[in-house]
């Protein structure tokens, strides 16, 4: 038994975005930040290129700039949820196999989850609408 008293898997593992949705490598981050194309959305610098997998992966930067752990970590956790909520789904949907690495500046830390969503939400359709392929 775990500790809400059931037995079983963890009911959290569907709610993780997958490693394999991931853009987590050092080389990977390094081709996007070099070689993919930049978009900017609101406080997020977004990297955007064909993905090396068979589906589309997410990826986030957040240094650090001068803040507490507990505030860079909350920025991430809603980066991801987004990512794995809105982004990915969304890219799937149209079968766009992109790596998309989001950058955060300095003023994302003051951006509501709702600011967030939405700028990620308006840059993902503009890319599911884009003519170009997906690589």
């Amino acid at each position: 038994m775990n500790a809400g008293g059931t037995e079983g898997a963890d009911p959290r593992v569907g709610q993780r975005l997958p490693r394999s949705a991931r853009v987590r490598r050092g080389v990977e981050i390094r081709r996007l930040l070099r070689n993919g194309r930049r978009m900017r959305a609101g406080q997020l610098d977004l990297f955007i290129s064909g993905s090396s997998a068979s589906h589309p992966r997410f990826g986030i930067i957040v240094p650090r700039y001068g803040r507490t752990v507990v505030e860079r970590n909350l920025l991430r956790r809603r980066l991801r949820e987004i990512g794995r909520q809105e982004v990915l789904p969304r890219l799937r949907a149209r079968d766009r196999k992109l790596d998309i690495l989001v950058r955060t500046r300095p003023g994302t830390y003051g951006s509501s989850f709702q600011d967030l969503r939405s700028d990620l939400i308006r840059i993902t359709e503009r890319l599911c609408s884009d003519a170009s392929p997906s690589g």
